[in-house]
């Protein structure tokens, strides 16, 4: 599925980005909100900079795939989502942020052509959805809500299937020091499921690391289940810890 594969690349190769000029100067954060844009059509970019670039720091891409990358490094304030665009689409661009503990309460604003698709891209995890042409006050209207909100409601909790790889660590039981690679297609931000080649069934806690360059730290976890569907691979669930561990894990990834 295209969904997976570009998931896992931007996620995985998410520390090159960061070695080019243009990202690394977007990097200052400037007074304004900063808003993602992702949109193929070239005029409603421009429309909707012209628009906002008084209130808001604007970026834009025409490719799903950059924008994805995009916001895991740099953690815009509000996306706009065109729904329809070549390779992944707005609603699979959507439903990855919604599902990343580090975008997950990032406001997503989507456009589409048609309304119906409203009710589908909100269950999503977008903030809301407009029908082309797009009502530019009410777009202003609502991102000054979100991102003025200070209690945004969480996103449910959609897990999706990505493959992505995880570097755990730990104490067994008896003491001795534990780390392995391990894969994972089930994750949200409660959790995940994964395999790996070194049995856990004795490690109860682990640190929890995103492999790539550089590596994320995503937390702590403890192991709440062994699914021994598959004997020869069994697979393991872990929870993330509780509040104090998101909390320093937020703090984390926005060093």
């Amino acid at each position: 599925m295209l969904y997976q594969r570009v998931m896992a690349r931007a996620i995985l190769n998410l520390g090159s980005n960061r070695k080019c000029g243009p990202t690394a100067a977007l990097l200052r954060r400037g007074p304004m909100p900063r808003i993602l844009m992702v949109d193929d059509d070239e005029g409603m970019r421009s429309v909707i900079r012209d628009s906002l670039s008084s209130s808001y720091e604007i970026m834009a891409t025409s490719v799903p795939e950059t924008a994805l990358a995009k916001v895991l490094e740099l953690k815009p304030d509000a996306v706009l989502l065109d729904l329809s665009m070549p390779g992944m689409s707005g609603i699979e661009l959507c439903q990855a942020l919604s599902s990343l503990q580090l975008t997950q309460h990032i406001p997503i604003f989507i456009s589409g052509n048609d309304v119906r698709n409203k009710a589908y891209c909100k269950n999503l995890g977008a903030f809301e959805y407009f029908t082309k042409p797009i009502d530019v006050a009410k777009l202003k209207t609502d991102l000054k809500l979100a991102l003025s909100s200070s209690n945004t409601e969480r996103r449910a909790n959609v897990r999706v299937q990505v493959r992505v790889i995880l570097r755990l660590s730990g104490t067994r039981k008896d003491g001795t020091f534990w780390q392995d690679r391990a894969a994972t297609e089930d994750v949200s931000k409660g959790g995940f499921l994964c395999a790996c080649a070194s049995s856990m069934e004795d490690v109860t806690t682990v640190e929890v690391r995103l492999c790539g360059e550089p590596e994320h730290y995503l937390g702590h976890a403890r192991l709440v289940r062994v699914e021994r569907t598959d004997p020869a691979s069994p697979r393991y669930g872990f929870q993330f810890m509780g509040t104090a561990e998101e909390a320093n894990r937020t703090l984390a990834l926005n060093l």
